[in-house]
């Protein structure tokens, strides 16, 4: 009966996975960081918040998901847009913010890397932030 219902439900994941008449046209984008508000230290074991501003360049972009990745003591930050390429856009710069939960978990300093955009060469510029760990 496992092996059915199992077989049931790849069948219908199958299907739904070639019905590809999705019409939109859309696509996700690495927004620049215009500024990280900061705390001056953390303490262990407790939370706190940084303030990510950053600008959508037009209509057609909304705010999907923060990138956030970590390794070792080093975090990295993004915002990442979802733009709707299909839209009638208006040129309205917005400026919002994200309030980014933090919890040191750890003893040691955090190094933030904030995604400020790309230099003419293509490559990511990042500003870069200690916090150190009370």
């Amino acid at each position: 009966m496992k092996k059915i219902s199992l077989l049931l439900l790849a069948v219908v994941i199958l299907s739904s996975c070639l019905n590809n008449d999705n019409t939109s046209n859309y696509t996700f984008e690495y927004i620049a960081i215009d500024e990280a508000e900061t705390p001056t230290s953390f303490t262990f074991g407790e939370k706190d918040t940084i303030t990510l501003k950053y600008s959508l360049p037009s209509s057609c972009y909304s705010f999907d998901r923060i990138y956030y990745d970590y390794q070792d003591t080093t975090r990295t930050v993004a915002v990442i847009a979802f733009v709707n390429l299909d839209g009638n856009c208006t040129e309205d710069i917005r400026q919002e913010e994200y309030k980014l939960p933090i919890t040191a978990n750890q003893r040691e300093d955090y190094l933030f890397k904030f995604y400020k955009g790309r230099d003419n060469d293509g490559k990511s510029i990042f500003e870069e932030v200690v916090i150190p760990v009370n």
